[in-house]
Parts: C-alpha cells; structure tokens; sequence
C-alpha cells in the first residue's frame, strides 16, 4: 500500500482502532466559499485538520492542525458537528487503520496568509458548485455540507 486510503462499508469501522481528530471549516469573507487543502498523502481534497494529541483539548487541536497545514492563526467560533460512523476508516501507509470520531468547528483567521505545508500541496477557497469537480475525502462530504446550512445546533452523526 503507498498512499492514505478511505475504507467505506457496513460497519468497517469495526476493523479499526478509534482516534479523535478535529476540522475546520474556514470560510471567505463572504462566506460563500469555504477553504479546503489537498493532502500530500492521497491526493485528496479535504478540510484542515488532523488527529489530537495527548495533552491537548479539541480548541487547541484545531487551532494547531491548521496553522500545520495553511499557516493560518483562527479562532475557534463554534462546533458544527461531530461525525463518528462506523462506515468509514482511513488506512494509512503504514497498515494503521483508524475509524475517526471528529469535531468540525467554524474558524476564523486571525492572522496569517494561506500556504502549501508539508502535508499539503494545494489549498483554495470553493464555492459549493466548484466542490463538485474536486476528488473530496468521502469522510468530509457530510462536514462539508452541514457547514453550509449554517445550523445553529451542532449535527451529532
């Protein structure tokens, strides 16, 4: 196996370990078009974001993972969801398998110019329709158009 990979089916999560992770959603100011990278590892587009470390709270891991991979300083705003189905893993090159349980928060940016990381090699602000064209992680499709509805509670899926 030499790249990241997304594992769909009934209930394949059982096949992994558990690990928590955040995303941000990432909005122009308009916020009509929402920032997604590309990652080294696959190829694939997706929100910012990554697995928590131990010793931090979610805030800080969302506020890390993406100055990691956009250069961007936010401020964690509100939590969006949080997306745990057994239906999907991710299995990395290293034969880690790994059934994510993810908090998705708005963020906004602080301080700071986006740029390309060593974990990603591309990144743009899209609109909705763009989105559409994009080769977009299976597990982020649902993050990404919760975001979109702009629902004051957050989405338990």
């Amino acid at each position: 196996m030499s790249q990241t990979r997304v594992v769909t089916g009934n209930r394949v999560g059982r096949l992994a370990e558990l690990r928590i992770g955040c995303s941000a959603v990432i909005f122009d100011e308009t916020r009509q078009k929402m920032l997604l990278t590309r990652r080294t590892d696959n190829g694939l587009w997706c929100l910012p974001g990554g697995g928590m470390d131990p010793g931090e709270n979610a805030e800080e891991t969302c506020i890390r993972e993406v100055y990691e991979e956009t250069g961007l300083q936010v401020q964690v705003v509100r939590l969006i969801g949080v997306y745990s189905s057994p239906d999907f893993l991710v299995e990395y090159p290293d034969g880690n398998r790994v059934q994510g349980v993810a908090l998705n928060f708005e963020a906004r940016v602080m301080k700071g110019r986006p740029r390309i990381s060593a974990e990603t090699t591309d990144l743009n602000y899209f609109l909705p329709e763009e989105m559409q064209k994009l080769v977009v992680m299976p597990n982020q499709k649902q993050r990404i158009e919760d975001a979109f509805h702009y629902q004051e509670a957050a989405y338990i899926r």
